[in-house]
């Protein structure tokens, strides 16, 4: 299935993408196209390495946020796009694109959701939050996106230990190796894989 990843930092979760695709581990996922919400990402780069065509769409270059889903949309549907991936994409997507890929769109999030989620948490405040807490597991969540930042049916979650000592890089990390970057690539092969038939 022809997949968009949209991002908007350095793309690990990208690259986990490509990683398992090169070990032949997502055959029913076609990574046909990179979107990033941020000129000069190194998501950029990565994708060019992996030879994944790649636009950038700055939510600053358009009016209103329905002017923005609107341009998605068609860079997407312009490249028959099935199926769509945010991998650290930062940038809130209104009704209009939610509506037109509804029930295609997988959230990868560095928390176990319900826990440290929604409008403002992501990256290393997720993990700044869960040290605050002094929660004993951390971890991630992949869901169906929706309306609601960091809503939508949840389908797969991985906890991860928190150890004596964590900071927020060293618990981002963990959570990256141990949960995102497994859960990701798996998950959305096993959609891909069920859509397709």
């Amino acid at each position: 299935m022809r997949t968009a990843v949209l991002v908007s930092g350095g793309g690990t979760n990208l690259q986990a993408l490509i990683d398992a695709k090169e070990r032949g581990e997502m055959p029913h996922v076609g990574l046909s196209l990179v979107v990033s919400g941020t000129p000069g990402a190194y998501a950029l780069a990565r994708a060019a390495r992996a030879g994944i065509p790649s636009v950038t769409a700055a939510r600053r270059g358009y009016p209103d946020q329905a002017a923005y889903d609107r341009a998605l949309v068609e860079i997407l549907r312009a490249r028959d796009i099935e199926c769509v991936v945010l991998a650290g994409f930062l940038t809130i997507l209104g009704e209009g694109f939610i509506s037109a890929y509804r029930g295609r769109i997988l959230n990868i999030h560095p928390s176990l959701i319900p826990a440290f989620c929604g409008k403002g948490m992501y990256g290393l405040k997720v993990h700044e939050a869960a040290l605050a807490r002094g929660v004993k597991l951390a971890g991630a969540t992949v869901h169906l996106a929706d309306e609601t930042p960091d809503g939508g049916e949840i389908l797969a979650q991985k906890a991860v230990e928190v150890l004596d000592g964590d900071t927020p890089e060293t618990l981002q990390r963990r959570v990256m190796e141990q949960a995102e970057w497994v859960l990701l690539p798996r998950t959305l092969e096993q959609l891909c894989e069920r859509w397709s038939q």
